[in-house]
């Protein structure tokens, strides 16, 4: 894996149409997003739509970013729902820029 480019595959029209559901639109809905060496874990309420949402964009992002990694943990007792993306080195700045964009966004 470590040999896969850091770079999205979709073009600047594509990433704007489809935005909704690919990491800006979900790093929108966060209510935490917290820096690792790595990459990026992102905290969200449980929720039904909010567990279907990150299901999309993880979907979607493996075939545009296939370099990301996702690990999803959803606590027990309706306790909230934490996804950690993560990849080889490169990732984390290539994610600072989508992510903090897109949360400062719709602050």
């Amino acid at each position: 894996m470590s040999d896969l480019p850091i770079a999205c595959t979709l073009t600047a029209a594509e990433l704007l149409e489809g935005s909704s559901e690919l990491l800006p639109g979900l790093a929108a809905q966060a209510r935490q997003i917290v820096a690792r060496g790595d990459g990026y874990v992102l905290r969200f309420d449980a929720s039904g739509e909010r567990l279907a949402q990150i299901a999309r964009v993880i979907d979607r992002e493996r075939s545009c970013c296939p370099f990301l990694r996702f690990q999803l943990t959803v606590e027990s007792g309706g306790g909230p729902m934490w996804l950690e993306i993560t990849g080889p080195p490169g990732t984390a700045d290539l994610l600072a820029s989508v992510l903090i964009s897109a949360s400062s966004d719709h602050a």
